[in-house]
């Protein structure tokens, strides 16, 4: 059946000219009806222009689309691959986090791509203007929707669709690899029989033929992966020596450069025929490789492949394979659930891989056999060879995999307080009733009823009970005389920034810490005095947040985690949350990671971020300015790597690291030295005319204090009292600020104003028992990582 024929305004968008046996029999249901869609097909079956024909049927009634990728690595790729739909003025936008949403392209797209981790965060937050994209939605594709039985991300995905359902009620088609419970998902999404599709192995283009082969396991796990990785070379030989090609899967990025390293060596050694070293052409073609190390492998016919590879380069080792330049390709789990790149034999070499947030983790069965799916090509095998290699005490578990499937079960129950604390924070759950039918709509609840006891389905209400008497005791949520429930502050903050309920009671009690109180969501009573907050108190809430505690150190870390924080005192953290706390202080000083501590800095930086995000807006509303101003900064150090004196350089557009270090060495460390240095001294600091210019001006849009004492006395008597007025002007931009004034380093008084013009505030001056008073007056940006401004006079008490 010709696509043409099918739909002809969008035959340009798929990238064949006809469907295939799978595709033609789903046709109807999504083409001839309006109601939702469940298919279940084997790897490479096709499963993609199903999608294109739901997103193809929308766009041809106005609609939006909205596919939920499983993987961020994946959104990308979507929106290359989609470049077909751009061609025909369809817009395809990318939704890759609050930082980088552009809210105007987001409303304008026909087609958004997101993850289920991007999508719940967007929807929790879909009545503000910057998110209420998504309840513009038409046509929900989820791909891969047995994502449902992942750890933790599973309930992201079944909470958020059950939540995207009520917004807006999109028509819902789901795809996913062979699933023995197909018939639960449709159930859940009300998908009727004739739209749930379960393709069988019949319908996979090559026979796969899959086993489990064992290795034997050793002391050193260095010494495993090569013994794994020679095993793996055994099962691809026979197949690379009569022109077919092997993908070997392994855990990170790191180990698709080194086992393709030694593959290169070994495979010389065995002398099996591979390469095209007398290639002229091909030597020339492989100088586009950006990748020097990848260049020299590709010449001897063996790759890698991995998310951190420039798009150039994944780009050509995926034309190169499919081309069959490439014979042996090793790669992380990432290439299975993407890019359509089969091969005669595929090699799971690693069953386990290392998470820098939850420490050494079992591939999931579903990464199993989506792996496994990539073997045979289509119109060159006639069967694929598909083997995992375990120690021998998991075979009969991979065996047991490979022959019954995998049903897909629901994740809900492990993290139910966390979503109903968010939907509670929406306003969507108002009492007990409304708990019970928001779980109606869960996959958890459907789940529950095909297995009962295995869900402990009888006694669900009292374990929803039980839950929400929890969220009352840990302050989340508050109830009411007529048993209603409604989120406080504290549960609101939780659900917003997205955190793990844990963290949110560790950052609740630094705020009490601060304002010396015990948790007082409506912050109505008098404080008493508090505990003036410092880095290494912001820094080790974050490090000791519930999100980083997998976190492991290695034997080879823990001088440079030592050296990272000398001088503080870490006796109560474990070595996991010293390891954060090392990172993130190394980030915060100078910017640079230790070289031991790199592998897994990234990952920890962009968590710790969001986290203090959110401990700002926790300071924020529970403590005073002065402690969000702090997380702030801290936040704009770790991001940009500036010290603390000169990080109010970052709060101008265009101002990061490189430029803010050039700055602050010639002595222009805040945006006040940049307004009153003027263009022509930027440009003597070494940036060019038009930078120059674009930073002045950035600048100028910043607030900028300045504080008049007016007639303050330099003495009083003691026993006199007077009050006085200091006036505060901001003759930079309006912005919310913190005013606090102290005598002697105690606080007198502490508000919180949004700042226009000038604004006064009463000093009391007394004659104390002291010789002598400092009066210390400190005006700070809770929004802005600007150092805050402060001014002191001193007072003479008289005898």
């Amino acid at each position: 059946m010709e696509v043409a024929e099918v739909l002809p305004d969008f035959a340009d968008a798929f990238a064949f000219e006809a469907f295939n046996e799978m595709q033609r029999e789903a046709l109807p249901a999504l083409l001839e009806r309006e109601e939702n869609v469940v298919a279940s097909a084997p790897t490479a079956s096709g499963k993609t222009a199903l999608a294109e024909l739901a997103i193809c049927n929308a766009l041809a009634d106005g609609g939006t689309a909205l596919f939920i990728a499983p993987l961020r690595a994946l959104t990308n790729e979507k929106e290359a691959d989609w470049d077909r739909f751009e061609s025909m003025d369809y817009s395809v936008y990318v939704v890759t986090g609050e930082r980088d949403l552009n809210p105007r392209r987001a409303k304008r797209a026909d087609i958004l791509v997101m993850t289920p981790e991007k999508l719940d965060s967007a929807t929790r937050k879909h009545d503000s203007p910057r998110y209420d994209f998504v309840t513009d939605v038409d046509v929900c594709v989820i791909d891969e929707v047995h994502l449902l039985d992942a750890d933790r991300r599973g309930s992201v995905l079944e909470v958020t669709v059950s939540r995207l359902r009520r917004l807006c009620d999109p028509r819902v088609v789901a795809l996913s690899a062979t699933m023995p419970n197909v018939d639960d998902v449709a159930a859940w999404l009300d998908a009727p029989p004739a739209c749930t599709f379960e393709f069988g192995d019949e319908y996979r283009p090559v026979d796969l033929n899959a086993g489990v082969k064992t290795y034997t396991h050793g002391e050193n796990s260095f010494a495993d992966k090569y013994r794994r990785l020679y095993r793996a070379l055994d099962l691809a030989e026979p197949h690379l020596r009569e022109d077919g090609q092997a993908l070997v899967f392994v855990a990170s990025r790191q180990d698709t450069v080194q086992a393709a390293k030694k593959a290169r060596d070994e495979i010389s050694e065995r002398d099996v025929p591979m390469g095209a070293r007398g290639d002229y052409d091909f030597h020339t073609e492989t100088k586009r490789l950006e990748n020097d190390t990848l260049r020299n492998s590709a010449l001897d016919g063996v790759g890698f492949h991995h998310a951190g590879l420039s798009k150039n380069d994944k780009d050509l080792i995926e034309e190169w394979f499919k081309e069959g330049k490439i014979e042996l390709l090793f790669s992380t789990s990432t290439l299975a659930w993407g890019v359509n790149l089969p091969a005669r034999c595929v090699v799971i070499r690693d069953t386990k891989y290392h998470d820098p947030l939850e420490g050494e983790v079992d591939m999931s069965p579903l990464d199993i056999l989506q792996m496994l799916g990539r073997a045979g090509r289509p119109g060159y095998d006639d069967v694929g060879y598909g083997w995992v290699i375990c120690d021998g005490a998991e075979a009969d578990d991979y065996r047991r995999l490979l022959r019954e499937g995998k049903e897909i079960e629901s994740r809900l129950a492990d993290s139910l307080q966390t979503h109903l604390n968010a939907e509670i924070a929406m306003g969507t759950i108002a009492d007990l009733e409304d708990v019970m039918d928001w779980l109606e709509t869960t996959f958890y609840y459907v789940r529950g009823q095909s297995r009962p006891e295995s869900y402990d389905f009888q006694n669900l209400r009292r374990r929803v009970r039980d839950c929400l008497e929890e969220l009352v005791e840990q302050g989340f949520v508050e109830t009411g005389e007529d048993l209603s429930v409604e989120a406080t502050a504290r549960g609101v903050l939780a659900s917003t920034y997205y955190l793990r309920l844990e963290t949110a009671v560790g950052f609740a009690e630094l705020c009490d810490q601060a304002v010396g109180t015990e948790g007082d969501d409506d912050a109505t009573s008098t404080p008493a005095p508090g505990t003036t907050l410092e880095a290494d108190d912001v820094l080790e809430a974050v490090a000791t947040a519930g999100e980083f505690d997998s976190v492991s150190a290695r034997q080879s870390e823990r001088d440079a985690i030592n050296a990272a924080l000398v001088g503080q005192d870490t006796g109560d953290l474990d070595a996991g949350q010293r390891k954060v706390l090392a990172i993130l202080r190394s980030a915060a000083d100078n910017g640079k990671t230790p070289p031991d501590l790199r592998s897994d800095a990234w990952v920890i930086r962009q968590n710790a971020l969001r986290l203090l995000a959110a401990l700002r807006a926790f300071l924020d509303r529970f403590a005073t300015p002065h402690d969000a101003n702090l997380a702030r900064r801290l936040e704009a150090r770790i991001e940009n790597g500036v010290a603390d004196d000169a990080v109010g350089l970052t709060a101008i557009d265009g101002v990061a690291a490189g430029r803010a270090s050039k700055l602050s060495k010639e002595g222009l460390s805040t945006p006040g030295d940049v307004v009153a240095a003027g263009v022509s001294e930027l440009e003597d600091a070494g940036l060019g005319e038009s930078i120059a210019e674009r930073i002045y001006e950035g600048a100028q849009t910043l607030p900028a204090v300045e504080l008049e004492w007016g007639d303050f006395p330099e003495t009083i008597g003691a026993g006199e009292n007077t009050v006085q007025e200091v006036r505060i002007r901001n003759v930079g931009e309006p912005a919310r600020a913190g005013v606090r004034v102290t005598v002697n380093g105690v606080e007198m008084t502490s508000t919180s104003t949004y700042l226009r013009d000038s604004e006064t505030v009463p000093v009391g001056v007394f004659g104390a028992d002291a010789d002598e008073l400092e009066y210390t007056v400190s005006v700070a940006f809770p929004e802005e990582p600007l150092c805050p401004l402060e001014d002191r006079r001193t007072v003479e008490v008289r005898r």
